[in-house]
């Protein structure tokens, strides 16, 4: 009989990216096992018709705000997983509402990580140490490998993509710029975002993500896509872009994933943590621009800053990203 895992992992989209090696190892190591993961509905498409899955679990939690969405919570909780045939659980969430997701399943096997808050481990059968200063890439491979993943390239096998519709741009032609971070602290300004598009004038800049901004503050060679694009609609920019530039957010781990040249803005986050998993990504942190495999080779006192690229910064990373694009 086939070993059935649930992965649950329901957000972040950048969280979810980070699993997705995690995926790819449990595939390698346990082929014939029903591999199952639960995900948020509005993240589903980044995972959908994926080969290394067997099924989706989609959870509703646009549905569970306020006071009343812990009797929405709690009715899911009787209805849904007990009908999952779960054998073992991967809570690579590792909070209270993916501790009773585990519990709700029925699995006699429930694995999470020393680092889960919220009480979480107090519904884990077994305690996988995470380690300290570990990329969430390689804590989640940790937990991968507790039940059998095996070790192998660091693969992340992205849902399939969807074209643009009207986008005539050519391939490799534009610069995709993200700007805009939910995250506070993370953003950059639109005046600076503006300054990175005309540092790279003639090429032509598509900027995605989520937000709002006057159409007469963008410079003449700046698409403005800011809310309009879809999930898989995203991935297919990022894998056609010249070069990304993106602040610390779910669409820089997307494009890292891509394999496309990729800079990546962090304000207070640290990327040794939470960065681009890539060797070749380049990493903007505290005024200093380095590739991801270089970031252990830097002065420790970068990580504790947590300020923004100014202006002659933000023109720094204009001029790297021409030169990525240019010797792709």
């Amino acid at each position: 009989m086939r070993d059935r895992i649930l992965i649950l992992k329901p957000s972040s989209l950048g969280d979810i990216v980070q699993t997705l090696p995690a995926l790819a190892a449990l595939r390698r190591g346990l082929p014939e096992a029903d591999l199952a993961w639960l995900v948020n509905t509005e993240w589903s498409s980044v995972l959908s018709e994926n080969p290394l899955l067997d099924r989706l679990h989609l959870f509703p939690r646009q549905q569970l705000r306020g006071l009343g969405g812990l009797l929405v919570f709690a009715q899911w909780l009787r209805r849904e997983p007990p009908g999952w045939g779960v054998d073992t659980v991967l809570d690579f969430q590792g909070l209270l509402r993916s501790g009773l997701i585990a519990r709700a399943t029925r699995a006699n096997r429930v694995v999470g990580l020393d680092d889960s808050r919220e009480g979480a481990r107090f519904f884990h059968t077994e305690v996988i140490a995470a380690g300290d200063n570990v990329h969430s890439v390689e804590r989640y491979l940790r937990l991968a490998r507790a039940i059998g993943a095996a070790d192998g390239p660091v693969e992340f096998p992205l849902g399939p993509d969807q074209p643009l519709t009207g986008f005539t741009l050519a391939e490799r032609s534009y610069l995709v710029l993200h700007p805009f971070s939910r995250g506070a602290g993370k953003s950059l300004s639109p005046d600076d975002a503006a300054i990175l598009c005309r540092a790279v004038h003639p090429r032509r800049v598509v900027i995605v993500g989520r937000g709002s901004v006057a159409a007469s503050r963008w410079p003449e060679n700046a698409i403005d896509l800011l809310d309009g694009t879809s999930i898989a609609q995203l991935i297919w920019l990022l894998r056609r872009a010249g070069a990304t530039v993106s602040v610390d957010s779910g669409p820089m781990h997307l494009a890292a994933a891509t394999g496309r040249p990729l800079i990546g803005i962090h304000a207070w986050s640290d990327p040794r943590k939470v960065g681009p998993y890539r060797a070749d990504a380049v990493i903007w942190k505290g005024s200093v621009m380095c590739r991801f495999d270089e970031l252990t080779a830097q002065p420790g006192g970068i990580f504790l800053k947590d300020e923004l690229p100014c202006p002659d910064d933000v023109g720094a990373i204009a001029k790297r990203a021409v030169e990525l694009m240019e010797s792709a």
